[in-house]
């Protein structure tokens, strides 16, 4: 039977009277009186949790798409200086059937709202201290109350920043997520279950792992500039790579914080984007707002990072990372290696390919796959983003956690990690060296493509003597 005609049914067999019970007090929580099949039943309703957005962009629309798979949860205002894009992700909310939220440009009315009771910030980099503050001041002045906030990565542009926002959360009392959807992904956490369970009790502890994400370049002209984004391609996207390759190596059922990173090295280069030609093609999808003739950004970048184990063994994540790479899409791809066996994840072998002849012809769009380049030929297509890359499985753990008053498996502790080992690589590529983990000064370190002052020439310097 069709979906829909199952749901018909469901509504045409199912009765449902409400009433707020009074031994509750305040609790969301109902009782329900269901009449299912003739056949009556009592149940306490689980609480649903109401979820405000900050940010109305690409990222935001991803976690909205995603919620159509999420228990417990609805979403309940979208917060953005952009009242436009804004009211477009709430008109989608509303037609995914996943909330109808209300919008706000200011982030002190919205997390006042007493339906916004968990905060997902997907708001741009250069915004992210600014909203941290602003909402922990509302919860601890008691005009705002919050059971949870889930913060989209990365976490920080610097160290310093990252610290700042862990304070101003933590002093507020709030519970927090790190939103790195690559921890979550389902192909992900099976292929590091079925390693650990089946490989490592017999030939041993896996000792490396390879992971890359790789696209033709950012949506948004904000990414591209070093100041606003905080780097290039390194901060944005490493930080996926990293974190995942930390994570299949972690031991089953234990933290991040099993593995103790020890040294950092990388490599950064403006590999395609400061070629004159790409420069100018930057210019223009950016209206002039981008110009890597005056300060560019690494589009390509690749880390080693050498990690300790509980056992005292040395194992190694190798993480790149590319705005660069032009192929069908998107391109995520993990590999761990073991003693006896070994995993391999791409995201675009997908289990259907469509072809279209050069017959077929239409508009440039992402309806086959992320950061999407052709729209003819023999092309792969993901059924479900949302599912591949780990958002549903992330927002449903965030929703879960913060309504039972849990910690959650990722959390701005892991992000802050994440963002030190980020800004260690900076560190290391400028060096030309190897460095211990944590170097000296990190906290006060700034990445030159941050501050404008990095040169793509310099991937063929030497580390001074």
């Amino acid at each position: 039977m069709p979906p829909a005609a199952q749901a018909k049914l469901r509504h045409q067999r199912v009765s449902i009277t409400m009433r707020e019970s009074s031994s509750l007090g305040n609790s969301k929580q109902l009782k329900l009186r269901c009449e299912l099949g003739g056949v009556n039943k009592m149940r306490l309703a689980k609480e649903r949790l109401g979820v405000g957005i900050v940010g109305s962009g690409f990222m935001a629309r991803f976690h909205v798409q995603s919620w159509v798979n999420v228990r417990d949860a609805d979403i309940t205002a979208i917060c953005s200086t952009n009242e436009k894009t804004a009211s477009e992700l709430a008109a989608l909310c509303k037609q995914l059937d996943v909330g109808e939220p209300k919008v706000y440009t200011d982030i002190r009315e919205f997390v006042r709202d007493p339906n916004v009771e968990a905060v997902w910030v997907a708001a741009p980099n250069y915004a992210r201290l600014e909203i941290a503050e602003a909402i922990a001041d509302e919860v601890k002045s008691g005009k705002a109350e919050l059971k949870g906030i889930a913060w989209e990565k990365p976490m920080a542009r610097t160290v310093a920043e990252g610290k700042r926002i862990l304070e101003v959360i933590e002093s507020a009392g709030l519970n927090h997520g790190y939103l790195e959807n690559q921890l979550y992904a389902p192909s992900v956490v099976r292929g590091k279950e079925l390693i650990w369970r089946r490989g490592v009790p017999i030939a041993g502890t896996p000792y490396l792992a390879r992971c890359a994400e790789e696209h033709s370049g950012p949506h948004r002209p904000w990414f591209w500039i070093g100041e606003k984004q905080g780097g290039g391609v390194l901060n944005d996207m490493l930080c996926h790579s990293v974190a995942a390759g930390w994570f299949l190596l972690t031991p089953l059922d234990q933290r991040l914080e099993a593995l103790t990173p020890k040294t950092v090295t990388a490599t950064i280069a403006c590999l395609k984007w400061s070629r004159p030609q790409y420069i100018e093609r930057l210019k223009a999808m950016t209206d002039g707002e981008v110009d890597y003739a005056k300060a560019p950004a690494e589009d390509y970048a690749t880390a080693e990072v050498v990690f300790e184990t509980p056992d005292g063994e040395h194992v190694i994540v190798q993480a790149t990372t590319s705005w660069s790479f032009v192929g069908a899409g998107l391109r995520l791809t993990f590999e761990v290696l073991g003693p006896e066996y070994s995993l391999f994840i791409n995201s675009l072998d997908t289990e259907g390919r469509i072809f279209f002849s050069r017959e077929v012809k239409g508009p440039a769009g992402e309806d086959l796959v992320e950061k999407q380049n052709a729209e003819q030929g023999l092309m792969p297509f993901l059924a479900d983003e949302t599912f591949t890359y780990g958002y549903i499985s992330e927002n449903r753990h965030m929703v879960k956690c913060f309504l039972e008053g849990k910690r959650p498996f990722s959390t701005l502790h892991e992000g802050l990690r994440v963002t030190e080992l980020l800004m260690a690589c900076y560190m290391a590529a400028e060096l030309k060296r190897t460095l211990p983990f944590p170097p000296d000064g990190l906290d006060e370190f700034v990445p030159q493509v941050a501050t404008g002052t990095w040169r793509p020439e310099s991937i063929a310097q030497v580390a001074a003597t």
